[in-house]
């Protein structure tokens, strides 16, 4: 195995402004099964983007990123669709953050023999490659990022924002979704921080200032994405995969009841997953499962069933060019926090 030629075929990342699938989704609205689930769920989607009232928050897991979708979620901040992210870790520092850097995901195969991969230092997300090599230099730039920072307890958002600002002026590749949720104030939170190449820099960085140093709280995060909720008000989900982020941003409604605040449950919701609800492997639950918990509202909510890389980008498209995003404000929810 040729260690140049396996890192050969860039990922290339797709642009839901360059087509126009409005055509495809009104077809798919007259047909059943997941074509139908789709066109629904773009109308949901639609819906988000024309309710005036609405804040919208995309929970992002899975390796979509890598896999070309980067440029996707990144206009979604670029033309205000999305007013606040919680994703993976890997999703934000592996992938997104990563490429920013100049670094790059490769087209591969998921039929090779791994052990010799991992002699070459390649690392593999089914049919896509990773230099290892590039990785560790992301861990290393977290290090500094961290470095650089006062001591003390940060949300990972927080900690994020400096990751955006870093990119400012530091960035390989332009418009990123961490730099452009930096500059127009869109949080991002990852309520698993550590499951990523964050993980690995921040243990460097407190290893190297154990008493002076920088800690992720996880706790911080869930107050701030609360008061995200209790300020927004009416909100609606667009989630991709499940895991984690998806429970987190649900669990708002309950957090702020706890606190003593009466918000409304979510009223739109969009899943896209391939798990399957019967074992719990769907993040323990349908968006319908979830209204039995008082997250989300029944009225205007779709499960879609599929590999999301095939149907985000439809979707996507669709919306972008019926134009509601040009009417929305932006709401700037990371001044909250200022």
């Amino acid at each position: 195995m040729n260690r140049k030629k396996l890192l050969k075929d860039k990922v290339e990342h797709l642009d839901f402004t360059s087509f126009d699938a409005t055509p495809i989704i009104d077809s798919m609205r007259k047909m059943s099964f997941s074509a139908r689930d789709l066109a629904r769920a773009a109308d949901i989607f639609e819906r988000m983007l024309s309710d005036k009232k609405c804040s919208i928050v995309l929970s992002i897991a899975g390796s979509t990123g890598a896999a070309g979708c980067l440029k996707l979620y990144a206009d979604m901040i670029k033309y205000n669709m999305v007013d606040a992210v919680v994703a993976t870790g890997a999703a934000i520092v592996d992938m997104d953050f990563f490429e920013a850097l100049g670094f790059k995901h490769y087209q591969g195969s998921p039929h090779v023999d791994d052990n010799a991969l991992r002699a070459l230092y390649i690392d593999r997300i089914y049919d896509t490659y990773i230099d290892e090599n590039d990785l560790q230099r992301c861990d290393k730039t977290i290090t500094k990022i961290a470095d650089q920072l006062p001591p003390g307890n940060y949300s990972s958002r927080g900690f994020i924002h400096e990751m955006g600002r870093f990119l400012t002026t530091k960035a390989k590749k332009k418009d990123s979704l961490v730099q452009l949720a930096f500059e127009n104030d869109v949080p991002i939170f990852c309520p698993a921080f550590s499951d990523s190449s964050a993980g690995f820099g921040l243990v460097l960085h407190q290893h190297n200032h154990p008493h002076k140093c920088v800690s992720i709280d996880s706790v911080k995060d869930f107050r701030e994405l609360t008061d995200i909720k209790i300020a927004a008000k009416t909100t609606g989900l667009l989630i991709i995969g499940g895991g984690v982020p998806k429970n987190f941003v649900q669990d708002t409604v309950i957090c702020a009841e706890i606190l003593g605040v009466d918000v409304p449950m979510h009223k739109y919701a969009v899943q896209i997953t391939v798990a399957d609800v019967r074992d719990g492997a769907c993040s323990s639950s349908t968006l319908k499962e979830a209204s039995s918990w008082g997250k989300v509202e029944t009225s205007f909510e779709q499960m879609v069933y599929a590999e999301a890389t095939t149907v985000l980008p439809l979707m996507a498209s669709y919306v972008y060019h019926k134009g509601s995003w040009k009417n929305r404000e932006r709401r700037y929810f990371s001044r909250l926090f200022a």
